[in-house]
């Protein structure tokens, strides 16, 4: 079937415009929902309609060029390159840092290609283009590669003249094995002795990387702000109609929901990042109050789905659940009750409601994050956890796992102090409705970093935390299983799991840490991997 979208576009639309505009979303918007609710067999299915939307207009990455016209810009050194199709739609950029002392030296802080037009060679043109600006520029090119040793695009600079930095230096520059410094030496400077320059050059370089690293983040959280601001703004124009309805449409609140989910996921990633001052806060999207009485949609209306399938886990157990929960996945889980979590608990005891009380899009952006993404089942004589997650997500489920079990067995041997190690690896997954949803049992205890919240904010905790500093004893805890599992774990493995799979014994009934006492001090009963 033709694209009528990409049939509408002309190659002569002007060059300047950088982002897509609102009528141009409102087409991809338009299309999408369209062609999902007749759930024809061209029909994608939509796991995530926000990244889905950008399978349409991959005709334009055809027409990529550089913009050279931003590359002089000045901002405290660094510079960005802009990457434009040729009816000017931004595909991505060049980061830079710019030192002119102790030779000219542009630094790639990194390259960015916009995430619907990856895997295209873009990259490759991207590094083209920077390699003629150094040549055009006679400045050297410095970088970081990255890319592990034992990915097959490591050596994409070998193959565009770039060499391991201690080919012109003689000598190592980093103690760090993580490190692998590469340069581009343009053909003006290929007979000059460049090894004091280089070396200072990287001196240099270090000092400055707290610097680079928080400008980075400046430049990104700015981008997906506007991101974020313009998809909203196609949503709502949209939908302007349907949020007039007194029975709201399914469509439109399963895409306003998972806005408003990725929304508050950046939100609380933001104030992880270093360097981020909030000038770019995200209080500046503020939703209609009309969106916000929306009631939440976690899963695909039916007619966005294809049928619910078992993905992996123990088949047995697969076997011996509900018939009900095995045809419906999606809407029998979704039906359960929301996992009592400390923060929960409070938000609604404040508010005076009930756990049964269905939430609204308000209140998720209250709240802070979402509370249906996970669910309590009791399953025979045991409780079990569902958590919901993105389809795109099940590969990373699947690592994680592979990596808990291969380890589990191991943590019957440690003890982080007086602190049990367990494991809790997922036992099943199964997809419906766009989402994956993972079985995990349900342990006596909380996320680590919830914990620590806790301990700082309820007043009924606060005199315990100051008497026994609970929550850096926790923090210490968690830090010392995570290095003990990194430990055992290769280079590839430590980049899959992280701080977020790390939970601590806790009374939820009570909202107390269970704690374990010893004459050396006081650690949390047992800590979970999951």
């Amino acid at each position: 079937m033709s694209n009528p979208f990409v049939e509408k576009i002309s190659p002569d639309v002007g060059a300047g415009e950088k982002r897509l505009s609102l009528n141009e979303r409102l087409a991809l918007i338009s299309l999408m929902s369209e062609e999902t609710r007749r759930g024809g067999s061209d029909s994608p299915l939509v796991a995530d309609l926000f990244d889905d939307l950008w399978n349409l207009v991959d005709a334009t990455v055809s027409g990529a060029r550089i913009d050279r016209l931003h590359s002089d810009g000045h901002n405290n050194g660094f510079k960005v390159f802009e990457i434009k199709s040729k009816i000017g739609e931004s595909l991505g950029r060049l980061n830079l840092l710019y030192l002119n002392k102790p030779i000219p030296c542009y630094y790639l802080a990194y390259v960015e290609v916009e995430p619907p037009f990856r895997k295209k060679g873009l990259g490759n043109l991207v590094l083209e283009a920077f390699r003629d600006l150094l040549i055009e520029k006679s400045a050297v090119g410095v970088l970081d590669n990255i890319i592990p040793r034992q990915d097959p695009t490591f050596d994409i600079y070998l193959k565009l003249d770039w060499k391991p930095l201690e080919t012109v230096t003689e000598c190592p520059v980093s103690d760090n094995a993580d490190e692998f410094y590469m340069i581009f030496v343009p053909p003006s400077l290929g007979c000059r002795d460049l090894k004091d320059p280089v070396l200072k050059l990287v001196h240099h370089l270090k000092r400055k990387r707290p610097s680079i690293d928080m400008r980075d983040n400046e430049f990104m959280v700015k981008r997906t702000i506007e991101e974020f601001r313009d998809l909203y703004a196609g949503l709502l124009t949209y939908f302007q109609d349907g949020l007039l309805d007194s029975d709201p449409d399914p469509i439109m609140r399963y895409m306003f929901t998972r806005f408003v989910t990725k929304f508050l996921g950046f939100r609380r990633r933001m104030s992880r990042l270093l360097g981020y001052t909030g000038g770019e806060s995200l209080e500046q999207i503020v939703l209609d109050s009309r969106i916000r009485d929306l009631p939440v949609q976690s899963y695909a209306p039916r007619a966005l789905s294809e049928s619910p399938s078992f993905v992996t886990g123990d088949r047995e157990l697969w076997l011996h659940l509900p018939e009900v929960l095995k045809k419906h996945p999606a809407r029998i889980i979704e039906s359960q009750p929301n996992y009592r979590r400390p923060n929960l608990i409070s938000w609604l005891k404040v508010r005076e409601r009930s756990s049964s009380d269905v939430l609204t899009i308000g209140d998720l952006l209250d709240l802070g994050f979402d509370p249906t993404r996970l669910k309590e089942i009791t399953l025979g004589n045991n409780n079990f956890i569902f958590e919901r997650v993105q389809s795109r997500m099940l590969r990373q489920v699947e690592r994680t796992k592979a990596i808990i079990e291969r380890i589990g067995p191991r943590m019957d041997e440690v003890r982080i102090n007086s602190t049990r190690l367990e494991a809790n690896p997922p036992l099943l997954v199964i997809r419906d409705r766009g989402n994956g949803y993972v079985l995990r049992r349900k342990v006596a205890g909380i996320h680590w970093e919830e914990a620590v919240d806790q301990l700082q904010a309820d007043p009924a905790l606060k005199s315990l935390n100051e008497s026994i500093s609970a929550d850096r004893m926790i923090a210490s805890a968690v830090t010392k299983a995570s290095d003990w599992v990194r430990s055992v774990l290769d280079k590839e493995e430590e980049t899959v799991m992280d701080l977020s799979n790390y939970f601590v014994s806790w009374n939820i009934e009570t909202n107390q840490p269970r704690i374990n006492v010893d004459f050396s001090g006081a650690y949390p009963e047992t800590i979970w991997i999951a």
